[in-house]
């Protein structure tokens, strides 16, 4: 699984998904930005409690990323504000619906309060495994490899790691997923075709799948429809079809 060469066993898929065109949606109606972004918020509900009767075991959600602290101190400190809701509103029924929850991204930036309900909300739901939800927060792909170099570099320095023992599948159990298996799909909404710094080791072998639809639309059945697809490619993982 860590060297994405390895498919998810029926049942067990794993689907990450880039939650965009929040603020398209909000703008569209007149409303300001983070008006979309509480609509985005409420659709997680809707995809987390559909993945038991769709097969997927692991999803995974962009939910800010390290290069949105760009964005206006507006929006920035509305989004802190909605996730610390979204923790203190939904950490009852996630337990309740079975839902493990992790956060990966580096939490050196995030405000200690946040933090601190991250880890009350991991720690609470740690003996669930319906619904393995991974939410990234304050996570970028690059930034998330050079956090698990630093990592390795230190253990080598240590005399604890052989530099010559090192390989993919060492970095690996380095990443902040390395409990997890890699994505099978990878799906992003509202239309743009980018990958945008999401999960870059992790994907290396999943399919993507880029749809229109914004993201406060984005319905169980849409996700249906993506899975729909999906089964119907041949992953072949680098191999030649027999």
């Amino acid at each position: 699984m860590a060297d994405g060469t390895v498919p998810a066993a029926a049942g067990d898929m794993h689907v990450a998904i880039i939650m965009d065109g929040n603020g398209r949606w909000a703008q569209r109606r007149g409303r300001p930005r983070l008006f979309g972004h509480q609509a985005g918020a409420r659709r997680v509900r809707d995809i987390v409690e559909a993945c038991p009767d769709l097969g997927v075991r692991y999803l995974t959600i962009f939910a800010f990323s390290t290069e949105n602290w760009k964005r206006t101190q507006t929006e920035v400190s509305g989004l802190m504000s909605l996730f610390r809701r979204y923790i203190r509103n939904e950490a009852a029924r996630l337990l309740r619906k079975g839902v493990r929850v992790r956060f990966i991204g580096d939490r050196v930036r995030l405000d200690p309060k946040l933090v601190e309900m991250m880890d009350e909300l991991e720690a609470m739901t740690s003996g669930n495994d319906t619904v393995h939800l991974t939410i990234a927060l304050n996570y970028g792909g690059r930034d998330e490899v050079a956090r698990a170099t630093q990592r390795l570099a230190r253990e080598v320095a240590a005399g604890r790691l052989a530099p010559d023992a090192v390989d993919a599948e060492t970095l690996a159990g380095f990443l902040d997923t390395h409990v997890l298996p890699d994505p099978d799909l990878v799906i992003r909404t509202s239309g743009e075709a980018r990958i945008s710094n999401f999960l870059l080791w992790q994907s290396a072998y999943a399919e993507y799948d880029f749809v229109d639809t914004l993201w406060p639309d984005f319905t169980p059945e849409d996700f249906a429809r993506c899975l729909s697809r999906f089964s119907k490619r041949d992953r072949r993982f680098g191999a030649v079809a027999g």
